[in-house]
């Protein structure tokens, strides 16, 4: 365990280096998170009907996206992984005395732990302090704060989860590209990336529902503003612990699987 965390660690530090890539990221969430919330301001302000999620709830959930993308994308990847899959290079991990599912575990969450550290802390400042329509509200009570920051742990766990399966498959596919495109796409509409989850029909609401990627993204944001009880978020906690422990086993064994029919050409 030791030699994890200070993988981990040590990508963590270095990871805290590209501060100039962090300010262009930062530029790009604020940006964006201001469009969103103009559509979904001029969609609300001609409505007819009762909303199914609060403006501000909504507000929060767009800021909470922009903050924490680093945690929720599916597109952000190691391209070194994928060089030692395609390359041959997995010769030199197979020498390391650890496990490759958990370097490569540990390796991926430090990324993303030391990409929205550079970047969260800023968006929020300035969600908080702009002017009504746009501006962030507080969690509803300090219990739904410290829910949300439970969730969104064990939601950035979900992910890395998830994002080990696309790297392992390329055993198989030998590009990157396919799975890459599939998992994103996928992955980021149902977990309420595109439209958030409660504006979503209800024959998509259940297929959401089923899957694990609404866990990652719209469980801890929606809990953050209230819209899930706290005895729900409870329940939705194990549920994520549940999901958790099924993508990382799938994932250890589809990696077993992978090395025991690997060749490496070559000399």
């Amino acid at each position: 365990m030791k030699a994890y965390m200070s993988v981990c660690k040590l990508r963590f530090i270095n990871g805290l280096q590209y501060r100039s890539a962090a300010l262009a990221g930062m530029a790009t969430q604020l940006f964006f998170g201001f469009v969103f919330i103009m559509i979904f301001v001029a969609f609300y302000s001609r409505s007819t009907v009762p909303a199914p999620m609060p403006l501000p709830s909504l507000v929060a959930y767009v800021w909470l996206q922009q903050a924490f993308l680093s945690f929720i994308m599916l597109w952000f990847r190691d391209n070194e992984i994928f060089q030692l899959i395609t390359g041959g290079n997995i010769a030199y991990e197979l020498c390391r005395p650890c496990g490759i599912y958990q370097f490569w575990f540990a390796k991926l969450l430090a990324q993303r732990l030391s990409s929205a550290v550079l970047r969260c802390l800023p968006i929020l400042l300035v969600a908080f302090l702009l002017p009504e329509p746009y501006k962030m509200g507080l969690p509803p009570s300090p219990a739904a704060l410290a829910l949300f920051a439970i969730t969104l742990l064990l939601g950035l766990l979900v992910i890395v989860a998830i994002s080990m399966l696309i790297y392992i498959s390329v055993f198989w596919t030998m590009s990157p590209a396919g799975s890459m495109l599939m998992f994103s796409v996928i992955g980021e509409f149902f977990a309420g990336m595109v439209i958030p989850v409660p504006l979503m029909p209800g024959w998509l609401q259940n297929v959401a529902y089923a899957l694990p990627f609404r866990w990652t993204a719209d469980f801890p944001f929606r809990v953050y503003s209230g819209q899930i009880p706290q005895a729900e978020a409870l329940w939705g906690i194990l549920v994520q612990l549940l999901w958790l422990a099924a993508l990382i086993g799938v994932g250890r064994w589809s990696l077993h699987k992978a090395l025991r029919h690997v060749v490496i050409q070559g000399g």
